[in-house]
């Protein structure tokens, strides 16, 4: 894959280089902080249904390492290899997911996306529909927590398989 801005990487570009730095020695403060939040932000929300979303977000994020960590650890909580293979694709899977996961997808996908720089209205309503408030805070506080780590793991580089 050739590409036209030399700002933009190819895809074999993070397999020819190791990680970039470590967070957790460098920025020890924040590293710790962010295990806080991600510990507070998954309060009161079903283990299965965190996993699916940090897989989910991590998979729009194409974050390696973030897909290995939680596609393990939702194995090691029960799932089935059937809903983590089909997640990139839940809406089309009929029958493998609640409609309270598909709302909480929907809304991993606004939140993570944001191409039009907003959840639209009916995505966050039909989440709504489907948590209560509090949940709801907690959703998105989870929701927003994974996407922090993608974006640590994607730009130091970090390599699946050493969680």
């Amino acid at each position: 894959m050739t590409t036209t801005n030399d700002t933009t990487k190819t895809p074999s570009d993070a397999a020819e280089h190791g990680p970039r730095l470590r967070m957790a020695e460098l920025a020890p403060e924040v590293y710790k902080s962010m295990i806080a939040l991600d510990a507070a932000a998954r309060k009161g929300i079903d283990p299965a249904l965190a996993e699916l979303v940090k897989i989910r977000a991590s998979q729009l994020n194409h974050c390696a390492f973030c897909l290995d960590m939680h596609t393990k650890d939702a194995r090691k909580n029960g799932e089935s290899e059937e809903r983590i293979h089909l997640l990139s694709a839940w809406e089309e899977a009929a029958g493998y997911y609640t409609e309270q996961e598909k709302a909480a997808l929907a809304l991993t996908e606004a939140v993570t996306v944001l191409t039009d720089g907003f959840v639209p209205d009916a995505v966050y309503a039909r989440a709504a529909a489907h948590f209560e408030d509090a949940e709801m805070a907690q959703l998105i506080a989870l929701i927003t927590t994974i996407n922090a780590w993608n974006r640590f793991a994607v730009t130091t580089r970090m390599a699946p398989g050493q969680a």
